[in-house]
């Protein structure tokens, strides 16, 4: 029965494993760039989007940094959809100039009604517009950004993203880690599938899409994730998202872990609510058509899956380690090994390589993390042969405590904070468990949970 049950198990981990090697075989794609050869010529017309509820706080710097596009004024419209809204939003965006539209629908809320909502007024003006590009109230916009985008579609995309970027990753814990998540997902994934010709995902805000397109395909996607929705709604339609990666828009991180813990959880009902009703969709258009975009979507919808297979398998493993003991092909002898250090110690790297590549932190401080990281080889050199607890506990206080000071002398308070907080980042990608199975559990509930606002950064405070 025993050998029944390693084989089972054996046969679960390689499955998980396999996974994960996919994912990060994909990702090794994101270190380089292409050359581009970019058209600017600017020969479209857009429709400027802004979905706000509630945003009287911060909308007024969007509207200024998209007022100061580097793109002809005269094509480009700024639209508000101030939605439900019971505060100044409406009156503020006004008073910059803009076209509001005021929507007061209790019954269908969130930004998919409300952009769906937007869209069929669109349509009926008498003015035309050729695309239409998206934006949350929050974010502020690189003067570049419509340039870049209509670079991309004049490749040919119909549907472009745009680069994530944070407006505030100093200000927690918690906004440096959203900062370094999404640095990392605009390389490891977005850059990647762009460098491997496979499709990227749309972002939530600072996306464009052609108008025609839309009204072929129909908006539709009115759950929690509409931009992961209308995504798999694009690729199953043989559609493909572009990604630009020099068309930036800086977009407000939450300031704490309560904060950050809903936002996430929505994310996930989001996400197992999407992969439910498209997994399948998906799967059966990659083995059918041979579609490799497709598959590479479908992995990526059932990621709330994909976390918690991997948390399963890992404590699998730890029970394994701790009840049969060490043998040849057991976890616990390859941590023994230099090539499992070797390995342990670029996974810690990648990172701040990545977040490196786009000029997030200097090279010297990239230096800082390359020696930390050799803690796996200097542990056992302390250590020896050492079993008390204490002394374990405190030799690797030591080690950190020293990296920080280090941190402090050498690049000052924000290098110091920079460095502190990658460690504890390891803690922000752990929440993502049971925030995960919070998120399945309920991902039949649609309601929408506003991220509150209170502060002003523009972009010239970026």
């Amino acid at each position: 029965m025993g050998n029944y049950i390693f084989a089972a198990t054996a046969v679960f981990q390689i499955f998980v494993f396999s996974i994960t090697a996919y994912y990060l075989i994909i990702s090794l794609f994101g270190f380089f760039r292409k050359k581009e050869n970019k058209n600017y010529e600017a020969n479209r017309k857009y429709a400027l989007i802004v979905a706000a509820h509630n945003e009287e706080v911060v909308i007024g710097n969007l509207l200024e940094s998209l007022k100061k596009l580097d793109y002809p004024k005269e094509l480009y419209d700024i639209f508000v959809i101030a939605d439900n809204c019971t505060d100044k939003t409406a009156q503020i965006s006004r008073k910059h100039g803009v076209k509001v539209f005021e929507r007061n629908d209790k019954e269908k809320r969130g930004k998919g009604y409300a952009l769906e909502w937007m869209f069929a007024k669109l349509y009926k003006m008498e003015e035309n517009y050729d695309a239409i590009s998206v934006f949350d109230a929050d974010n502020v916009i690189a003067k570049d950004f419509l340039k870049e985008i209509n670079a991309k579609m004049n490749d040919g995309y119909k549907v472009v993203q745009g680069y994530l970027d944070s407006k505030n990753p100093e200000d927690s814990w918690i906004a440096s880690a959203y900062s370094i998540a999404f640095w990392s997902q605009n390389r490891l994934y977005q850059l990647a599938r762009t460098n491997l010709g496979l499709s990227n995902q749309i972002g939530g805000t600072g996306f464009a899409i052609d108008v025609e397109m839309l009204k072929k395909l129909g908006w539709g996607a009115t759950c929690l994730t509409e931009d992961l929705e209308f995504s798999c709604k694009l690729i199953l339609n043989g559609e493909r998202v572009g990604w630009a990666h020099d068309a930036i828009i800086y977009d407000e991180k939450p300031l704490t872990l309560k904060q950050s813990w809903v936002q996430r959880r929505r994310w996930m009902q989001g996400f197992a609510d999407v992969a439910s009703r498209f997994f399948f969709k998906l799967l059966k258009k990659a083995i059918k058509d041979r579609d490799i975009r497709a598959f590479d979507c479908a992995l990526y919808v059932v990621q709330p899956f994909t976390v918690l297979l991997l948390g399963i398998s890992a404590l699998i493993t730890f029970v394994q380690v701790n009840t049969t003991g060490v043998h040849l092909y057991s976890i616990s002898y390859l941590f023994s090994d230099w090539g499992w250090k070797g390995f342990v110690i670029v996974q810690f790297l990648i990172t701040p390589y990545v977040i490196l590549k786009d000029k997030k932190i200097t090279n010297s401080l990239f230096v800082l993390f390359a020696l930390y990281s050799l803690n796996s080889f200097v542990y056992p050199l302390l250590l020896g042969d050492i079993q008390n607890i204490y002394i374990i506990t405190g030799t690797h206080a030591l080690y950190t405590l020293t990296f920080l000071l280090l941190a402090y002398v050498f690049f000052g308070k924000k290098g110091f904070f920079i460095f502190f907080r990658y460690l504890l980042y390891a803690i922000y990608t752990l929440t993502w468990i049971p925030i995960t199975i919070q998120g399945i559990l309920r991902k039949n509930n649609k309601e929408w949970n506003h991220t509150k606002h209170v502060r002003q950064i523009g972009i010239y405070d970026v």
